[in-house]
């Protein structure tokens, strides 16, 4: 498997306003550097520990997101770099995101999570929820954090039907919360949604965000992972 071919190939199918994370939880330093050296320079992890270890040998000009589900007390490892947080999924993560950035004095951009899958296993938030944060007094102290957009995950299905009916749940809330909460806020504008197996759907139907791993890096290794 050659990463560098890959992620040129996959390039032919994203357009200019979509951005690729390249998704690299599980796999090894060496990797990642394959991946530098054709251009990449947007990664995304879902284990705080690692992604702070790869942040230490990486080059220092790399966008790093974490797109996993974000335990509290795993922040503080990669608040200091992170560049964009995919998973906010909770107003108490949000909390700790901004004071933990605070400790820092930056602002870190993040995403709210919606869950949009049939499968009850996924993380997210609903309408209701996003609505009662967004409109909150403890919200609007919050100065640490900047609410870029929204993020969720289709579920995991070879019916794209379903899958496109579940990106199209995802623009909408986009454009609801847009329209009560950020109408004038040109910073929220991202849309992460799509993987290997259905990020052309994702990109028809909005997203400029594609989350890819299996098909620039091969299958996971989940050997000698550090969570």
């Amino acid at each position: 498997m050659n990463i560098g071919s890959n992620i040129l190939e996959i390039r032919k199918y994203i357009p200019t306003h979509v951005k690729l994370v390249a998704v690299s939880k599980t796999k090894p330093v060496s990797d990642l550097e394959e991946a530098y050296q054709a251009g990449q320079r947007i990664f995304g992890e879902n284990k705080a520990l690692e992604m702070r270890d790869k942040h230490e040998i990486m080059p220092n000009n790399i966008e790093w997101h974490f797109i996993g589900h974000l335990q509290t007390n795993k922040i503080k490892y990669i608040i200091s770099f992170v560049s964009l947080i995919h998973s906010i999924d909770s107003f108490k993560l949000l909390k700790e995101v901004n004071k933990e950035a605070l400790k820092h004095n930056r602002c870190v951009d993040c995403l709210l999570q919606f869950h949009i899958a049939t499968e009850e296993s996924k993380f997210g938030l609903d309408m209701q929820e996003t609505h009662e944060l967004l409109q909150s007094e403890e919200f609007s102290k919050l100065n640490n954090i900047r609410i870029v957009g929204v993020m969720g995950m289709a579920t995991y299905t070879e019916n794209q039907e379903l899958i496109r009916k579940e990106f199209r749940q995802l623009k909408q809330y986009f454009i609801e919360t847009k329209e009560k909460h950020f109408i004038n806020d040109h910073s929220f504008c991202e849309i992460s949604m799509g993987m290997s197996g259905d990020y052309k759907i994702a990109i028809e139907e909005g997203s400029t965000l594609v989350r890819i791993g299996s098909s620039i890096f091969g299958e996971r290794n989940y050997v000698n992972v550090v969570s």
